[in-house]
């Protein structure tokens, strides 16, 4: 059985004990959250378009940081910018359909 969610603007196939990092969700390391499923599918192979798949905030973290270099030539121009996403990692409980 898994199911396809959605959180942070992307989408995600997950099984029971799957672990993933997700964006920044406002919960605290040890809580149970909720999460829409849009798509499950069972080991029947039957498809289902509602339910909710339960899942454990694991720890909140950031990424590796990403940086953004701006260059314009002959105009001696240089602007370097560093960016680390936030993010938090689950770990699925259970699928509910």
């Amino acid at each position: 059985m898994y199911a396809v969610i959605k959180t942070g603007g992307k989408q995600y196939r997950v099984e029971p004990g799957t672990v993933l990092k997700v964006e920044k969700i406002n919960a605290n390391p040890g809580e149970t959250i909720e999460i829409e499923a849009a798509l499950i599918r069972d080991d029947n192979g039957n498809i289902k378009t509602e339910g909710v798949v339960e899942a454990e905030v694991v720890e909140h973290g950031k990424h590796k940081k990403v940086l953004v270099f701006h260059f314009k030539r002959k105009k001696n121009y240089k602007k370097l910018n560093g960016h680390r996403q936030p993010y938090t990692m689950i770990k699925v409980k259970e699928i509910k359909a």
